[in-house]
């Protein structure tokens, strides 16, 4: 029997996965908005509509493939070979999205719809296996939270890379061409994802097999109905989706416009966010060894909203380094959650199985992955929406309408999502004490094996 303890080695391993998957996520978090309008040259309606189309095709994919994962498995595990075999085929993907031809406006729509659904296709393939991974990677609650601190600490340093490597290189190597720039750039970070994902693959082992029952997707989404923690999460994910993206999307036309700043000013402002949520990883993990981690998930999304609140009436056009504390707090307390909600989403699963006599895997992580593009394609929509109705004009001074459309796109808005977030949070009761008593449960019953 294979021990749940893991070491430092596979926990760096997982988190490596993440890494690479967060080129693509960081990317769409953070620069994707501003790339297309500013670089690529899209109108905003035309942005609105592609993210939300591109959003409705990633919910199907998630779904096909936690189906798939459900009915396969192999010598390497159920999870893990998909990171071999899809690497590649991923990193191209990121590779086109962020090529620019030189095509007239209507082709190069087409090309935006074709290459962002392949690339969020591919996403899809080695996404959900990645995020169904921790399940059969531990049964030990706390090596999971510890795991799952591993892994967001090495996603927000993909962010960090896409926020500071991803600008400087394209104005560097783009010679004033900056959609040239931008692809140079990309094709590192796409190159970096796919060394990731195959280094997740060989450091990494299965060792918790559980019994998928096959069912028809009718059976298990009646099943997920009745899973009333599992549909907390989802309600979680899709709100908190929704405030991380627009705030993330609108941050860099906030340093650029708002503040007034330079490359430089606009690379350390999204940076200090970065670099905010990568301390948060490391103190969420150590303050949940000592305080209820459900507690922690609610209170801090609850601060996110009064951070949120005060940066839009403290923080004036041109006020930089206010606006660089405020951002750097607000960063932190919204990524305390994290570890808990990706830690959270297997015990759901656990509990469900208890609860119905039957468990389902791979739809339930496929359709919180369904929720997360459902809240990328609110905020997608949002952002294009509130682009248009405050008048932003790429590449020119703004008006102060503008300006103050992109201040509330920053703050109050996102704000309000955050704070649904945290109280969604008072109805979810799987508690490390609660969770003790589902895996004895289990273990009575003899759902899981180790």
């Amino acid at each position: 029997m294979h021990t749940q303890k893991l070491s430092t080695l596979e926990k760096i391993g997982f988190g490596a996965g993440d890494m690479a998957l967060n080129v693509v996520i960081s990317s769409m978090m953070l620069i994707i908005t501003f790339f297309y309008t500013d670089i690529y040259g899209l109108h905003t309606a035309d942005l609105a509509m592609l993210f939300l189309v591109v959003k409705f095709v990633g919910a199907a994919a998630d779904l096909v493939m936690g189906q798939i994962t459900d009915r396969f498995t192999s010598r390497w595990g159920r999870y893990r070979p998909y990171f071999l075999l899809l690497a590649v085929p991923y990193g191209i993907s990121v590779f086109f999205v962020f090529s620019t031809p030189d095509w007239g406006y209507d082709a190069k729509l087409l090309w935006a719809y074709s290459t962002y659904i392949l690339m969020t296709i591919m996403t899809a393939g080695v996404g959900i296996p990645y995020i169904s991974l921790p399940s059969s990677l531990t049964s030990d609650p706390q090596e999971r939270l510890s795991a799952n601190g591993y892994r967001l600490f090495f996603a927000k340093i993909a962010g960090f890379l896409v926020t500071i490597v991803v600008p400087v290189l394209a104005e560097r190597w783009g010679s004033g061409n900056p959609a040239a720039g931008y692809q140079a750039a990309m094709a590192v970070m796409a190159a970096m994802g796919v060394a990731l994902f195959l280094f997740c693959f060989f450091t990494t082992t299965e060792r918790v097999t559980h019994v998928v029952e096959r069912q028809s997707l009718w059976v298990q989404l009646k099943l997920l109905l009745r899973n009333d923690q599992w549909l907390i999460l989802c309600g979680v994910c899709v709100t908190g989706t929704i405030g991380y993206v627009l705030r993330g999307s609108v941050a860099i036309y906030y340093a650029k416009y708002y503040l007034g700043g330079n490359t430089a000013v606009v690379s350390t402002f999204m940076s200090i966010g970065v670099g905010a949520a990568i301390l948060s990883m490391i103190a969420s993990t150590w303050i949940t060894k000592f305080y209820c981690k459900v507690k922690l998930f609610r209170y801090s999304q609850i601060g996110v909203a009064i951070i949120s609140v005060l940066i839009y009436a403290l923080v004036k056009p041109g006020d930089i380094m206010l606006a660089f504390v405020l951002y750097f707090l607000l960063s932190f307390v919204v990524d305390l959650h994290a570890p808990v909600f990706w830690s959270a989403i297997a015990e759901t699963i656990d509990y469900g199985q208890v609860k119905t006599g039957k468990r389902v895997s791979g739809f339930a992580f496929g359709g919180i992955s369904v929720c997360q593009k459902a809240g990328m394609g609110v905020a997608g929509v949002l952002v294009g929406v509130l682009l248009t109705y405050f008048n932003y004009q790429p590449n020119q001074e703004q008006t102060p309408f503008a300006l103050t459309g992109i201040a509330l796109m920053l703050s109050i808005i996102p704000g309000f999502f955050h704070f649904l977030m945290g109280l969604l949070m008072f109805k979810y009761r799987i508690s490390d004490q609660y969770y003790t008593e589902v895996k004895a449960e289990m273990k009575t019953q003899g759902y899981a094996a180790g």
